[in-house]
């Protein structure tokens, strides 16, 4: 069995060696080549390209770099037809992904592409583009394969990658004597994003409805990691002007998932963050803040009724979220409070997520690598790979 894989980034090389060791797990002659990075490689991968040569962000970045990705691209058909393969995996970076699949597709090679974009939330007419490209769309999430589902594209729901990594029991009293932080006292986790702008924009709000929280908890504590020696730097700077609040706080480098798990609650930036909260079992509130023009386009474009994946898997508001001029220092500082103050609502929360956390924990790449042998063989999608929801995700 031949194998073409395409990845992009560091976590499309993590998806791939994954993928990769299940499906030698299940195939003993099996030849992988195409694009990866050093996990990939060490699991067999003959990589014609660096990782990061598809690492390019921005639209002027990638408008400057366009010629040579589309030399890349049509060096990889070529090379994929000569080889010849039986399947080809694209890992993420649908830009470059689905192009190339379509290629390839239309030539009579059967094509899946593991982990959907963002379809469901924006530019939805996308998905006719990949009805013609992929023989198969393996998602994360429920509500992505139902999405796919009803748009008649053949999908298989494989569960989260995070979700395998992540225990279902967590222990705050141990996670906390590891982190040096005091047991017995009420802590809140503030995770304010890893980009500068993010900083630049919730920092001050999220500092100012903590100390607004701390008036109505009392020893209330903070727990701050600081995703890159850069962020740290900024929320150095940034605290200085927040006295009352430094005595309180203790600055981790990284480690934002055990102070989410030592932590009562979390205050996040959405994003990944909010999935790692949850599959944590914490509740959060979920507030962010954007450039004006920016939110403006946004209101436009983004077509979902939520923002933070909790609310999306479960496709109901089981989690706070302010957004922009909701995301004022008082109405995150009630929200937050909550958490504190309800000790039923907060343990009939925590028990919902460590129940879709299980719901996620599927074995994704033992899952993934079922579908792609049975696309490689052209048979159907095996059925308990199928989704088993047709909520709407819009």
């Amino acid at each position: 069995m031949r194998v073409y894989l395409v990845a992009g980034e560091l976590s499309g090389d993590i998806l791939g060696a994954g993928l990769m060791r299940a499906l030698k797990a299940r195939k003993d002659d099996i030849e992988f080549r195409g694009i990866g990075g050093p996990r990939m490689i060490a699991e067999g991968l003959e990589s014609l390209y660096p990782l990061e040569t598809l690492s390019v962000m921005g639209l002027v970045e990638v408008i400057k770099h366009l010629p040579e990705l589309i030399k890349v691209r049509r060096h990889l058909r070529r090379d994929a037809l000569a080889w010849p393969l039986d399947v080809m995996i694209g890992i993420d970076a649908p830009d470059f992904n689905l192009g190339l699949e379509r290629q390839l597709r239309g030539q009579g090679i059967p094509t899946v592409h593991y982990v959907s974009p963002s379809v469901w939330a924006w530019r939805q007419g996308r998905v006719k583009g990949i009805s013609k490209s992929v023989d198969a769309m393996l998602t994360f999430l429920p509500f992505e394969a139902a999405f796919y589902e009803r748009h008649r594209v053949p999908v298989a729901f494989v569960g989260h990658p995070l979700a395998d990594d992540m225990p279902l029991i967590n222990k705050r009293d141990a996670t906390r004597r590891v982190l040096g932080l005091t047991p017995d006292v009420p802590l809140l986790a503030i995770l304010p994003g890893s980009r500068a702008n993010e900083i630049r924009f919730l920092g001050t709000t999220f500092c100012d409805a903590a100390e607004r929280l701390c008036e109505r908890v009392d020893d209330l504590q903070l727990v701050i990691p600081a995703a890159s020696p850069q962020r740290r730097e900024e929320l150095e700077t940034l605290l200085t002007d927040y006295p009352q609040l430094s005595h309180r706080t203790r600055l981790l480098d990284g480690q934002s998932r055990e102070a989410m798990i030592a932590s009562n609650a979390v205050l996040l930036a959405s994003g990944t963050a909010a999935l790692e909260a949850m599959l944590c079992h914490r509740p959060m509130v979920v507030a962010y803040k954007m450039a004006p023009a920016t939110h403006w386009l946004a209101q436009y474009l983004v077509k979902t009724k939520w923002i933070s994946l909790p609310n999306l898997i479960a496709q109901e508001t089981l989690v706070p979220e302010l957004i922009q001029q909701a995301a004022t220092p008082e109405a995150i500082a009630d929200h937050l409070a909550v958490w504190f103050e309800d000790t039923e609502a907060c343990r009939a929360l925590e028990k919902r997520f460590a129940e879709m956390h299980a719901a996620l924990q599927r074995g994704a790449s033992q899952r993934a690598a079922e579908a792609v042998i049975a696309v490689a063989g052209r048979q159907p999608l095996p059925t308990h790979l199928l989704p088993q929801m047709s909520e709407d995700s819009s």
